[in-house]
């Protein structure tokens, strides 16, 4: 039977598409800037603090945890969507991008974690496990008739519940120490939503004001704030999906936002790696292997196999017109980590050596698992 795309994926997934060119121009534009004479003055800027009161941060905490919880907004309401109405609605449909998903995620932390154990950069292992949504739809758009309409929204299912996931590994174990008091007071303002969707209240304001508290209480009891965007988005209103359901009115005004703005000001923010000639050397160190090998090869065996278990178990089906080729293709695609590997690994290491390090192997292994992926799905014949 064929599926049908939801008006709102269309819009979703057209943006993804439209905003990776200005995604991609800010990578190179932070790229150019940390590599120029301007490399010192952009740094001050992203170190200078703003604010007041309790809430002062830097330019570049307002950026990660600040934009990054709304980045979160939208993919959490994409994720409650499609478990109301879409890809994830049934067993059948859920188990095998999230299945795929599992497996990318355990293969890849496995191989960096073999390659780092014992070593002072072991704690990284979360870095591989992450798949960027936004490039990896871009780049599967192009595509277009090319490859079936129901893989694309596999990838979707699958990089929304990576991410999910990579949300998870943050909280648990890239949290250093837990302000249980904030903490407590993080959880009352989630109850306080959710009694505000038991009630059927639909004003996305009001969600959206308590949304605020629930990420400053978040921010300060240690757990990453931005798993407040994915706590808020599960209580907006969404009983039924139609264009006048709150989820869908403020999913749809997101949208543009995030990748248009949002996605852009973080990529110029964390891409401003200044290029040594010690990092080409570096390629080969435990840690950029592990990431090289865990984004390409773990996502790629690990989204492969964990589906053909599934299949094969009768857990789940291939999606519609789709063949083993392309969910390989899809395992490559699933390699580019960009946005969250970036994002983990500011968590990972102290540093900075490390991070910059993580970010140029992130950054050459997304291109590549890039371009092979979109070289080798073009190549798949139906």
């Amino acid at each position: 039977m064929k599926k049908k795309i939801s008006q709102t994926f269309q819009q979703f997934f057209n943006s993804e598409k439209n905003g990776s060119l200005l995604l991609f121009s800010c990578v190179i534009l932070s790229l150019i800037l940390a590599n120029s004479v301007f490399a010192d003055n952009f740094s001050a800027l992203l170190n200078k603090v703003i604010g007041f009161s309790s809430v002062k941060y830097s330019v570049a905490t307002w950026i990660n945890d600040g934009l990054m919880a709304v980045f979160f907004l939208l993919v959490g309401l994409e994720i409650k969507r499609e478990i109301i109405t879409g890809e994830l609605s049934t067993f059948k449909k859920a188990s095998l991008p999230v299945l795929a998903a599992l497996g990318g995620m355990f293969l890849p932390a496995l191989i960096f974690y073999t390659l780092n154990k014992n070593t002072e950069t072991e704690n990284g292992w979360g870095i591989p496990m992450a798949t960027d949504i936004a490039f990896a739809l871009a780049i599967i758009a192009v595509l277009g008739k090319s490859v079936p309409a129901s893989l694309k929204i596999f990838l979707a299912a699958l990089a929304i519940a990576d991410d999910l996931g990579a949300i998870l590994v943050i909280a648990v174990f890239y949290t250093d120490v837990i302000h249980w008091n904030y903490l407590l007071m993080a959880f009352g303002a989630f109850a306080l939503l959710l009694s505000f969707n038991f009630l059927k209240l639909k004003s996305i304001w009001i969600y959206l004001i308590v949304g605020i508290l629930l990420w400053y209480f978040m921010h300060h009891s240690g757990i990453h704030a931005t798993i407040a965007g994915v706590l808020l988005a599960f209580t907006i209103p969404a009983k039924s999906l139609t264009t006048h359901s709150p989820l869908e009115k403020l999913e749809h005004s997101l949208v543009k936002p995030v990748n248009f703005l949002i996605m852009p000001i973080f990529a110029l923010a964390n891409t401003n790696i200044t290029i040594a000639k010690d990092m080409f050397a570096n390629l080969t160190s435990p840690l950029s292997l592990g990431i090289f090998l865990g984004l390409f090869l773990g996502k790629t065996l690990g989204v492969t196999l964990f589906s053909f278990v599934a299949v094969k178990l009768k857990l789940a089906n291939l999606p519609t017109f789709a063949s083993w080729k392309h969910i390989i293709g899809v395992g490559m695609l699933a390699g580019i980590g960009f946005t969250m590997s970036i994002f983990i690994s500011m968590l990972s290491f102290e540093q900075t050596s490390h991070v910059n390090e993580a970010k140029f192997a992130i950054l050459l292994t997304s291109v590549f698992a890039g371009i092979i992926g979109f070289t080798y799905l073009k190549s798949v014949k139906e």
